[in-house]
C-alpha cells in the first residue's frame, strides 16, 4: 500500500479545465416502505465530471486536487463549491474556513464532494486540523435530497483527538481520527497533533474496507455482510433509531455499489491536500 507521508507533493499535475463539465440533474423518487418504517426519499443524480480531465501522478494515482484548482468539486446537493471552501496557496491545500457552528453548516458552507462516483479504489488524502477541530472523509456517498451526506456514507473521522470532545466520547476511541466514525476504533491511534499533517488512505475493494493512518493499517471491515448490518444496528443508524439511514447504509453505494468522495464541514478550520485516487476495477 503506497501513500503520502504527510509531506507536500510539489508540482502535482492539475486538471485540463478545457474539457467541458456541464451539470444537469435528474431525480429518482423512492416511495415509502411503510412495512419497514422507511419514509419516501429522492436520489439526486448530477452529471459526473470526466476523469480524462485529471492526469495521473508519477505513482499512478489520479490527482483529484492539485493545490491550485477546484475543478471537479462541488457542494453536496449543490452545483458550486460553497465559499467557505478556499484554496490556501501557501499550503497548496483545500481549506475550510470554520464558522464555529459545528454541524450547523451556514449557507456559505456545507460538505463538498468530488463529482464522480467510484467503486473499487484506494484514496490518499493529507489533512491537518486547527486546535479542537472536527471534520471527516466520506466515501461511497449518494446524494439524497434534503438529507445529510452521512445518511448514506461511511465516515473516516478527521479530528484533533486531544482537544475535541469526540476524542473522549463514543466507545473505546471510535470517534478518534481515521476511525470508522462511531463504529470501529482506529488502532493503533497514531495521529499527529493539531497543526501537523496526517495522511489517511482508504482502500475500498469489493466490500472490503481498510483504513490506513500515517502508513499504518488501523482498521478493516466488510460491507454488505452480517458484520456490517450488526454494526449499524449497534449505532445511531439502527433500523429502530433512524430507518432511512439504516436502509441507505446497509445498502451502501446504492444499486451499483459506487459513490462519491466527500469532505465535511463541521464548522472548524481544516486543510486537505495531495488528494489522489487509484481505481482498482
Amino acid at each position: 500500500m503506497s501513500s503520502c507521508d504527510g509531506g507536500a507533493k510539489k508540482g502535482l499535475p492539475c486538471p485540463n479545465e478545457s474539457i467541458p463539465y456541464v451539470i444537469s440533474t435528474s431525480e429518482t423518487f423512492v416511495p415509502a416502505d411503510t412495512d419497514n418504517g422507511i419514509p419516501e426519499y429522492t436520489i439526486v443524480d448530477k452529471t459526473q465530471v470526466d476523469l480524462k480531465a485529471f492526469p495521473k501522478d508519477k505513482d499512478g494515482y489520479i490527482v483529484l486536487f492539485c493545490g491550485k484548482s477546484l475543478y471537479g468539486w462541488r457542494g453536496y446537493n449543490k452545483d458550486v463549491v460553497p465559499s467557505r471552501w478556499v484554496i490556501d496557496e501557501a499550503e497548496g491545500a483545500l481549506k475550510f474556513n470554520g464558522s464555529g457552528t459545528g454541524e450547523g453548516q451556514q449557507g456559505d458552507g456545507g460538505d463538498i464532494i468530488f463529482a464522480h462516483k467510484f467503486k473499487n479504489f484506494e484514496i490518499s488524502i493529507d489533512w491537518k486540523v486547527s486546535k479542537g477541530a472536527n471534520s471527516g472523509i466520506f466515501y461511497l456517498a449518494q446524494e439524497i435530497k434534503g438529507q445529510p451526506i452521512y445518511i448514506s456514507s461511511p465516515e473516516s473521522q478527521v479530528l484533533d483527538n486531544e482537544n475535541h470532545p469526540d476524542g473522549k466520547l463514543g466507545i473505546d476511541g471510535n470517534r478518534k481520527s481515521t476511525s470508522l466514525y462511531d463504529m470501529i476504533s482506529a488502532k493503533p491511534q497514531n495521529a499527529k497533533p493539531f497543526g501537523e499533517w496526517n495522511n489517511t488512505t482508504i482502500m475500498v475493494y469489493r466490500g472490503t474496507i481498510v483504513h490506513y493512518q500515517n502508513k499504518v493499517n488501523v482498521l478493516e471491515y466488510h460491507l454488505w455482510t452480517q458484520q456490517w448490518t450488526d454494526m449499524l444496528q449497534a449505532s445511531k443508524f439502527s433500523k429502530e433509531k433512524w430507518p432511512l439511514a439504516f436502509e441507505l447504509l446497509n445498502n451502501c453505494g446504492g444499486k451499483n455499489r459506487e459513490g462519491y468522495i466527500g469532505l465535511q464541514d463541521h464548522g472548524d478550520d481544516v486543510w486537505f491536500r495531495n488528494i489522489r485516487i487509484k481505481i482498482l476495477d
